[in-house]
């Protein structure tokens, strides 16, 4: 397939190619038999898992870069600077440079029905329940997922029938999406520096929902319920698609759909934690609404195990369990200790790696209400990315307003405080959406 977005390209570069959902991107235009190469400013699995597509990788910033210099269209991140060496000479070149979002949309188009996924917490899941639906109906689709499913990782071509993406509000990215049907999981204050408030914010997430032919949005979320769009649910009895008689059992949780007040089968999911409840109603409500039967939707959220750092068990140390969570907000978090305490048969060790400063500078009272009773806490160096230097949104200054808690500079802190305190039953949480995954990772790889 060519895509009129690209018009008559042949090559193209990504600028920040080693992000999940450019990646993704990449990994699609090289199905499609485009030249694709691009740079990262760190070496990564997400690189070494393009090679296996034909794209090319580069780690590091070179304004001389022959395929750089090559190429036809530049697609550029939003999380590298107007700085970057490659941007600047992109641009003293002329090259046709698109954002993230606009090759997103361009994709969106070439598709006969395409699924977005937004809201503040759990798009990445609900994505990926969304494929694993598809992967049973038997349909031609594609997924291009926030995260790395376990099956699928980022990226799973089949077909053009249905595409599924998420849809992130982050510069208001979501409204670029044209979808036919939308789900809108939850609003919540997050990504603040992109919107004038909390009022801004959700008429966005309305916007979305809007301008699709179907939404499903959650009756359970007070910001977004009042929308007038198709609803799923749990505790409102009038949802459209709701969850009833719900069973757990470690952490894992059962129920009955209902549809418009008639119950239409169990579903009995893999995935750990009660969030995921509302993450498979909501993916089952959008396939149900492409008229797929209720058991082939049962079928594909049951064989959806897990994303990566979703609650992701990545070994023991001492017969601790090492438990890895992208949650990087006052909610994400509430809802991960919930689950954590639930499975964890000793004490509960967390370590929450901040991440950029304006967001915890922003909901500093929320994290602090959430941070303050965990027993053993420690507070991770914050994970910048974008953003510069801020001694009020620091890791450092959220330690002290949370007291009680340690604070870690660096790795060997970390590996210390580990190896004087867990034991045998304990757990080991670490929380965050920053480089905080591959610290565990190595910790585990020096204390074992």
């Amino acid at each position: 397939m060519r895509l009129k977005v690209l018009k008559q390209a042949k090559n193209v570069y990504f600028i920040g190619v080693g992000g999940v959902s450019m990646s993704a991107l990449a990994k699609l235009l090289s199905v499609y038999n485009y030249s694709v190469s691009g740079s990262d400013g760190v070496k990564s699995e997400s690189l070494d898992a393009l090679a296996f597509y034909g794209v090319q990788v580069f780690v590091g910033e070179d304004e001389n870069r022959s395929q750089l210099l090559g190429a036809d269209v530049v697609v550029v991140t939003d999380a590298i600077g107007l700085e970057h060496v490659e941007l600047v000479a992109a641009k003293k070149l002329k090259k046709r440079i698109l954002s993230r979002s606009e090759l997103l949309e361009g994709v969106c188009q070439e598709f006969s029905n395409v699924v977005a996924v937004a809201g503040s917490h759990g798009k990445t899941t609900c994505t990926s329940m969304c494929a694993h639906v598809l992967k049973s109906c038997g349909v031609p689709f594609t997924a291009h997922i926030g995260g790395e499913d376990q099956r699928f990782g980022n990226f799973y071509y089949s077909g053009e029938e249905y595409l599924v993406s998420e849809a992130c509000e982050y510069k208001r990215n979501l409204l670029k999406i044209p979808s036919d049907t939308a789900i809108l999981l939850n609003v919540d204050n997050d990504h603040m520096e992109c919107y004038k408030d909390g009022e801004d914010l959700t008429k966005c997430f309305y916007q979305f929902c809007k301008r699709a032919k179907t939404a499903f949005v959650c009756a359970d979320d007070e910001r977004c319920a009042k929308f007038g769009f198709s609803t799923f649910g749990i505790s409102n009895p009038l949802a459209d698609y709701r969850a009833t008689e719900i069973r757990k059992k470690n952490e894992r949780y059962s129920f009955t759909v209902e549809e418009y007040g008639k119950a239409l089968c169990r579903v009995k999911l893999q995935a750990i934690g009660y969030c995921n409840v509302y993450n498979a109603l909501a993916a089952f409500a959008a396939m149900r609404s492409h008229g797929f039967h209720e058991r082939e939707i049962s079928r594909g959220l049951e064989n959806f195990v897990a994303v990566k750092r979703r609650f992701e068990r990545i070994g023991q140390y001492r017969g601790a369990d090492f438990i890895c969570d992208y949650a990087h907000h006052p909610r994400e978090i509430r809802s991960t200790l919930s689950t954590a305490q639930g499975v964890c048969r000793g004490n509960l060790y967390v370590v929450f790696q901040p991440h950029t400063y304006s967001r915890t500078k922003l909901l500093l009272r929320e994290f602090i209400e959430v941070l303050q009773p965990i027993k053993n806490l420690m507070i991770y160096k914050t994970f910048p990315a974008r953003e510069k230097y801020d001694a009020m949104g620091s890791a450092e200054f959220l330690a002290r307003e949370v007291g009680g808690c340690l604070y870690a500079e660096n790795v060997n802190v970390l590996k210390t405080w580990l190896k004087k305190t867990v034991k045998e039953g304990d757990a080991v949480l670490f929380l965050g959406a920053g480089d905080i995954y591959y610290a565990a990772q190595y910790l585990l790889r020096e204390l074992t």
